[in-house]
Order: structure tokens, then sequence, then C-alpha cells
């Protein structure tokens, strides 16, 4: 049988001060946490649409916990090796 584990993405969205601001949280079974945050705002010149400064805010928290977990995975390795590793973002 396939192990399968569950790891599981929380985001909160908020605003202040004109900005739309995000976290990604990052939970696994054994409890690490990675936070990711992301924030947006809205130029003079653009139209307030909420909901693209919610997509941009949110877009911007994962990919920063997306760098984050690579960069927790690549100290492991190195952890684990004793050898200098990057790995490709």
């Amino acid at each position: 049988m396939r192990a399968v584990k569950q790891w599981r993405v929380d985001l909160m969205l908020g605003e202040d001060d004109g900005q739309t601001y995000a976290e990604a949280r990052l939970v696994t079974e054994v409890g690490d946490r990675l936070m990711g945050l992301g924030r947006a705002h809205v130029s003079p010149d653009d139209y307030d649409v909420p909901e693209i400064g919610d997509e941009i805010a949110v877009a911007r928290a994962l990919r920063d916990l997306g760098t984050r977990l690579l960069d927790t995975a690549s100290a492991d390795i190195e952890a684990v090796t004793s050898e200098h590793v990057h790995l490709n973002r």
C-alpha cells in the first residue's frame, strides 16, 4: 500500500491602509510550519477591484512560501550531507 501524507496550506487575507496582504502557512503532519507573505496595492491609475488584489497578494505569498520551503530543504540536505546545496528556484 502506498503511504499518503497530508500537508495543508492555510491562506489568510486582509487589508491595511489600502494594501491587501496575504499569509500562506504550511502545516505538515509533524507540525512543521513555514509562512510566506505577499502584498498588493492599487495604483492610483488602476481600477479598484478587490478580488484582483487578493489574487496578487495570495500568489506572492505562495511564491514566497515556495522559496522558503526550498531554502528549508537545502538546509536539511546540507545538515545530512555536510555539503553545500543550492536548489533551483
